[in-house]
């Protein structure tokens, strides 16, 4: 079975549907897995069976993988491999209903406490002030920040839907101090020879945070989400401001932050204007 080709024309496949790079990244590389296991055994994906692909799916190790597996497979035969009913008798398992673990706001304080670095405060400032998702800060330029009207334009965010995020002054403070010493050109946060920054110095500088904290939870960007919007909801925002802020397509995805009162995006009060910078 010649893997890599399949691999490639599921990629242009997606390109011309407009997927995101991530989504490809990730669904090929989860195609290719699937491929080289049924290698020898068939020599085209038309030969691997119903049962073959429940068996391939049951050895995930946990719920979310295999709902992972199972939409990156049922994607690859609907627009490569010319099968679209190929998974039409094997359904998406039903999904865990965990609750993410939060920082208390005395722990995200203490993060701030011990963060010595400006660039690496601007990033947790970014991330816990608007919850803003990684991707979303990654691709951040300073374009997007409108001083006038207090806010941030999140452009093609998940779903490539742009969206606005509140700026709170003491980010905005914070920012303009950032910028004085990095100066960086285009993106706001910019790796060390310019261009775009790395997501994963980006989780490791929230690691080495919450060691420094004495924080014993996991703590990376994803979860920082969490934390902004937990915060905001015990602080009284209404949950379909948080649900505009979070860019959630459904208000179902923003209940686990809990219901409360309302205020425009702009005048939001930022969990961050709660914490000594």
């Amino acid at each position: 079975m010649n893997i890599g080709k399949y691999c490639e024309m599921f990629d242009s496949d997606m390109r011309l549907k407009n997927y995101s790079e991530q989504t490809r990244k990730n669904y090929v590389s989860q195609i290719r897995v699937f491929l080289k296991h049924f290698e020898g055994k068939a020599s085209k994906p038309s030969e691997i069976s119903e049962n073959d692909i429940k068996t391939w799916l049951l050895t995930a190790k946990c719920i979310n993988s295999m709902s992972h597996m199972h939409s990156a497979i049922k994607l690859f035969y609907k627009l490569t491999g010319k099968q679209p009913l190929k998974l039409r008798n094997i359904e998406y398992p039903r999904k865990e209903k965990k609750l993410p673990q939060v920082l208390s706001v005395e722990e995200v304080q203490a993060m701030f406490n011990v963060c010595t670095n400006l660039k690496h405060k601007a990033i947790l400032s970014l991330l816990y002030s608007t919850g803003m998702r990684l991707g979303d800060l990654l691709s951040l330029k300073w374009e997007s920040i409108d001083r006038s009207r207090m806010v941030i334009l999140i452009k093609n965010g998940k779903g490539f839907k742009d969206r606005i995020v509140p700026l709170a002054p003491p980010l905005l403070s914070l920012l303009e101090k950032y910028w004085k010493m990095y100066k960086s050109k285009d993106y706001v946060i910019e790796g060390e020879k310019g261009g775009m920054y790395s997501g994963t110095s980006v989780n490791n500088v929230l690691k080495q945070l919450a060691f420094k904290a004495g924080i014993k939870k996991k703590v990376w960007a994803h979860q920082m989400r969490h934390n902004a919007f937990t915060h905001m909801a015990e602080r009284g925002i209404d949950i379909n401001r948080i649900q505009k802020i979070a860019g959630h397509r459904s208000p179902k995805t923003t209940q686990i932050y809990t219901h409360l009162s309302a205020a425009s995006i702009s005048t939001i009060d930022s969990p961050l204007n709660h914490i000594s910078l």
